[in-house]
């Protein structure tokens, strides 16, 4: 564990609350799943994620206010790439979110980020941000060789 540890490699930044920010996240992550060695169909899966996260956090979260700023940090060891995504928005309980694959939901034209993320990423946590906000943890490992 120490040695995965001394390994792993951090970058953060601070975003601004606004739709630039989400391609400005997705690049700096992309580039480092890039150097990780991912393939193209994981690029793209990790790309979505990440996206589709930064806009909750842009759009619902902060709901564009300029005062407020969306955290990203994304480290990486040579068997996993973390993305953790926060914003200061009012949260909000996963539970209620209505289920984007009921019938009455099936139309929406939108539901369906935090079903895809969960589908595209290997880890999936939300939780609730001190004093407040979201924070999206993501996980992709990379795929064993054999």
């Amino acid at each position: 564990m120490a040695e995965n540890e001394a390994a792993e490699a951090r970058t953060e930044k601070v975003l601004e609350s606004t739709l630039d920010s989400v391609d400005e996240a997705e690049e700096a992550v992309l580039q480092t799943a890039r150097k990780m060695g991912f393939d193209d169909d994981d690029m793209h899966r990790i790309g979505m994620s990440v996206r589709e996260t930064m806009v909750n956090a842009v759009v619902h979260g902060n709901r564009y206010n300029a005062r407020k700023k969306v955290w990203l940090s994304i480290a990486h060891t040579p068997e996993r790439l973390e993305i953790v995504i926060g914003d200061e928005g009012d949260g909000f309980n996963m539970d209620k979110l209505p289920d984007p694959l009921a019938e009455e939901n099936l139309l929406r034209h939108s539901g369906r980020g935090l079903l895809l993320i969960q589908a595209f990423m290997d880890e999936f946590q939300i939780r609730n941000r001190d004093p407040k906000g979201t924070e999206v943890k993501m996980v992709k490992c990379v795929a064993k060789e054999g």
